[in-house]
């Protein structure tokens, strides 16, 4: 198990540039499988968990060919029945948490799917129902395993169909579209996930030959088609890490330029980041994030303390909210972080009080920060990173902090942000791994 030594209070300088998206990624990635012609994927994150998907693909049969630093091309022509069922694959699914999105677009093309209950985060329950659901209204027929613990999936041809999900789950609805756009006739998605991630899915599928109207909305409109072809396509920067970043420089009372950050795509994060009074200008297509002493939260118009909440796209996105957590550590005022979705996210913040933070865990979803404004620096500290957000979260934390800190566990940072202590270390961190 790797980790990270970190010399607290050095200040950041320079320009910085976010990866491609992870979460965009894996989408994508998954959709290659739908057609048995080439597609060429840029701008794909060098991380562990796009990574092994890539091996999972490549295990299955598919032609991945790597060009340049984050250009794949992907050739799913070969694809192997047997390993499908064989418990090596299975277990690389039950390691993987985008494994899922394997379902809809194998069921779609092939007609059949083992999919293993995924792993990943330890941040609360995911359930799957949204996934299984949609996919069973389009016609498949759905056993769980239980001495297995695998999803088996079978259809002869999907028929398309109307559906209102129960909640917008945003891999629920890559799947859902995923084995839609082959089945037979016209399936109609409600409350459906708009986030630019699946945008970027509809878009690429509609230059495979798809045909996808309702591209950010709730409601999607999918006639199917009877095959799919080849097509190229780049992934959007991670807006994760472009908040993560903003977090960075406020937190160090630094100075940073980051660059290239599709800001049409970034919704209300930058907005977000303002209400805890952080300055950031967009300057073109980057951000510039000034040298801040001092960052005051806002309150609600009528004197309330001010709470910050996730919510479904256009709303802000839960992966955000353990930096914007840390951030407010030290700001001016105190805040109410709600986090509505998953209910082990906030579980870290014993370890931010544990460096000096003053911080209410109220419950599993809601926790009350009292900011410092830099009256005093939180302490280095000896910690596990228990998911990747909270990990970036706390390696905020650890730059910010005074004397060293140590983060274990990094492989989780490292499923998310791609290396990291390399690109931060440029612009003045002090991270060693070890």
């Amino acid at each position: 198990m790797a980790s990270f030594i970190i010399e607290g209070g050095h200040r950041l300088n320079g320009e910085i540039r976010p990866q491609g998206a992870k979460n965009e990624a894996l989408q994508i990635i998954c959709a290659t499988l739908l057609t048995p012609d080439e597609v060429v994927v840029h701008n794909v994150p060098d991380i562990l968990d796009v990574n092994n998907l890539i091996q999972l693909l490549r295990d299955m049969g598919v032609k991945v060919a790597k060009e340049g630093m984050n250009t794949y091309r992907f050739h799913a022509t070969g694809i192997e029945p047997a390993y499908l069922q064989s418990d090596a694959f299975l277990k690389a699914c039950a390691g993987l948490r985008g494994s899922v999105m394997l379902a809809g677009p194998l069921v779609s093309r092939f007609g059949q799917a083992t999919i293993a209950k995924p792993g990943g985060d330890k941040i609360g329950r995911r359930r799957l129902d949204t996934h299984f659901a949609g996919i069973q209204k389009l016609g498949a027929d759905i056993a769980y395993n239980a001495d297995r613990h695998t999803y088996e999936l079978k259809s002869e041809r999907l028929k398309g169909t109307y559906m209102l999900l129960d909640e917008a789950s945003v891999t629920g609805t890559a799947n859902i579209i995923m084995a839609a756009v082959l089945a037979e006739g016209r399936t109609v998605i409600y409350n459906a996930a708009c986030e630019p991630y699946v945008q970027q899915l509809c878009h690429l599928l509609n230059r495979m030959g798809a045909h996808i109207e309702g591209i950010a909305s709730n409601l999607l409109t999918i006639d199917g088609v009877e095959t799919l072809h080849g097509a190229e396509h780049t992934i959007l920067p991670d807006m994760i890490e472009v908040g993560s970043f903003i977090g960075m420089a406020a937190m160090t009372r630094s100075e940073l330029t980051i660059r290239d950050v599709a800001y049409r795509h970034l919704g209300i994060i930058p907005e977000s980041f303002r209400r805890l009074g952080i300055r950031v200008e967009q300057r073109g297509d980057d951000l510039y994030i000034p040298a801040q002493e001092h960052y005051r939260i806002e309150s609600f118009m009528d004197g309330s303390i001010m709470t910050i909440a996730d919510a479904p796209w256009p709303g802000l996105t839960p992966d955000l909210l353990s930096v914007m957590l840390v951030v407010a550590t030290q700001a001016q005022g105190s805040v109410l972080i709600h986090q509505k979705m998953f209910e082990s996210r906030l579980f870290f913040v014993d370890k931010l009080i544990d460096m000096g933070a003053q911080i209410i865990l109220c419950d599993p979803h809601r926790a009350v920060v009292i900011g410092h404004d830099h009256g005093f620096r939180l302490r280095g500290g000896n910690m596990t990173s228990p998911d990747i957000r909270a990990g970036i979260a706390l390696l905020i934390a650890a730059l910010s902090a005074d004397g060293i800190s140590r983060i274990h566990n990094i492989e989780q940072i490292d499923r998310g942000y791609e290396d990291i202590e390399r690109r931060l270390n440029a612009i003045g961190a002090r991270i060693t791994r070890i």
